[in-house]
């Protein structure tokens, strides 16, 4: 055996370098890089005993090649020693190749410090590790609560969640699934790197054996989407590791927040796992709350809106009558025909009047929603406020695709037209039944495609027909 005392300054600068860096990736990488320096290996490889505690596989040296790695681990011409963490083997390290001739008694006993040194190494990476992921989920949970109570809608409520967690979870894609009535699981909402494509509206159809787990609210955690066989949706081929974790507190299940990884990438650990499914618990809580909070805003609203509408039926709409009623009866008494006629004009101005405040009321009286952004949604609002004065719900039919056919100009002259035909019809006597169709596929008399309105109603016409049809069409 050679003099061990020559080779003790690379040792010990070996055993420092190995606790230079708090990263733990970066720490096994010096103790390989260290363990073929000081033994003068040609090839060296950390292979972890358990991948899934720390989501790492293997370390070799720099510029390794592919075809030596199994070199690593033969009897012949290698050298190998665990590194063991808090009592448990974390994993093997191995040497191949010496340079020189073969390894000694020396370069195992130098191999043993090395190891012992490197296992104190690891245990403090992971403690720091650990901390450092667990103030970036709690941080993370912090600012999705924040972002939540600070009134978002639903909607980007539910994709707030799912952004910070695929950020957290260094996942591919974040996705929200919810129940649907047919006893499924539906995607809602989805935020990827690149384009969602056709996640959202991905199903979990009834019967997939991971959906009984999902809909108890338990957590499920997946080596590969692609080849599990409890996987059965149409894009669980794009996706390997996955983390599908329940959105849930006092027993009110909201949906499951889904953090899958690309094939090939590496698993999660059992330290990411817990945070994530506490971050998901967390994300649950908050939008509840933020849903309570929305409903106290609502009703605050609709009660303003009710002693509005009550002032307005008390104060304005009697004074108006009133004022009515006076000029009817001025109107009879009065024997000048141009008077007279002045008169019944304005009458009719402030029936008309009255009737437009009444339509306010009933709008105000009704219960405060969101103002819709499709254009489906404010034809219905339009005609849900004719609603309101009527008595009864007009019908509505809508031909063609009207969302991508119909452009903003177009639409708004529509919505315009539609509103005015509502307020003529809502006059008429006799009106029981109202038919709305928007067609934006109809064809103008030039030839051109264009969108036309209709409006129909059962009541009687200036002329005297039994019926009226308002039509308003425009170019596309």
């Amino acid at each position: 055996m050679t003099d061990p005392v020559p080779r003790l300054p690379s040792l010990l600068e070996a055993v420092l370098s190995v606790g230079t860096d708090l990263e733990l990736r970066a720490t096994l990488q010096r103790i390989v890089d260290g363990a073929a320096e000081l033994t003068g290996a040609r090839s060296a490889a950390l292979g972890m005993v358990d991948p899934g505690h720390d989501g790492l596989l293997e370390i070799r040296t720099a510029g390794m090649p592919e075809t030596d790695r199994s070199l690593v681990g033969r009897t012949d011409d290698s050298l190998g020693v665990p590194i063991r963490v808090d009592d448990e083997v974390f994993g093997n390290l191995c040497l191949a190749e010496k340079r020189g001739g073969p390894f000694t008694d020396e370069d195992e006993q130098l191999l043993h410090v090395l190891a012992a040194q490197a296992g104190i190494a690891i245990g403090n990476a992971r403690l720091y590790e650990t901390a450092r992921q667990r103030e970036r989920w709690i941080e993370g949970a912090a600012a999705v609560t924040n972002a939540l109570l600070s009134g978002v809608a639903a909607a980007d409520a539910l994709m707030t969640v799912a952004e910070r967690a695929r950020l957290l979870a260094d996942a591919s894609a974040g996705v929200i699934l919810q129940p649907t009535d047919e006893g499924g699981m539906e995607i809602v909402t989805a935020s990827t790197l690149d384009d969602p494509g056709d996640l959202v509206g991905t199903m979990i159809e009834p019967g997939s054996p991971v959906l009984e787990q999902l809909l108890g609210g338990e957590p499920v955690f997946v080596e590969d989407s692609a080849t599990d066989a409890r996987m059965t949706t149409r894009v669980r081929h794009r996706f390997g590791p996955s983390m599908l974790l329940p959105l849930q507190t006092a027993g009110r299940l909201i949906g499951t927040l889904a953090l899958p990884r690309r094939r090939g990438d590496r698993p999660y650990t059992s330290v990411e796992r817990l945070l994530a499914t506490q971050f998901a618990s967390q994300a649950a809580l908050a939008l509840v709350l933020a849903d309570t909070q929305h409903g106290r805003e609502r009703l605050a609203v609709y009660e303003d809106r009710d002693r509005i509408a009550r002032d307005l039926h008390d104060l304005v709409v009697q004074r108006l009558f009133a004022t009515g009623m006076m000029l009817e009866s001025t109107q009879r008494r009065s024997t000048d025909d141009d008077v007279s006629e002045t008169l019944g004009t304005a009458v009719d101005e402030l029936q008309s009047t009255i009737q437009e405040v009444r339509t306010a009321i009933f709008a105000l009286q009704q219960p405060p929603a969101d103002a819709p952004t499709t254009f489906r949604g404010k034809v219905l609002r339009e005609t849900a406020g004719a609603a309101a004065v009527l008595g009864f719900q007009p019908s509505t039919r809508f031909v063609g695709a009207v969302e991508s056919r119909l452009s903003e100009p177009v639409a708004g002259h529509l919505l315009a037209a539609l509103r005015r035909a509502l307020a003529a019809t809502s006059r008429r006597p006799g009106v029981s039944r109202i038919e709305v169709t928007v067609d934006a596929t109809a064809t103008l008399p030039d030839g051109r495609p264009g969108a036309r309105l209709t409006v129909y109603d059962d009541g009687a016409a200036d002329d005297g027909s039994p019926a009226t049809t308002e039509t308003w069409q425009s170019p596309l």
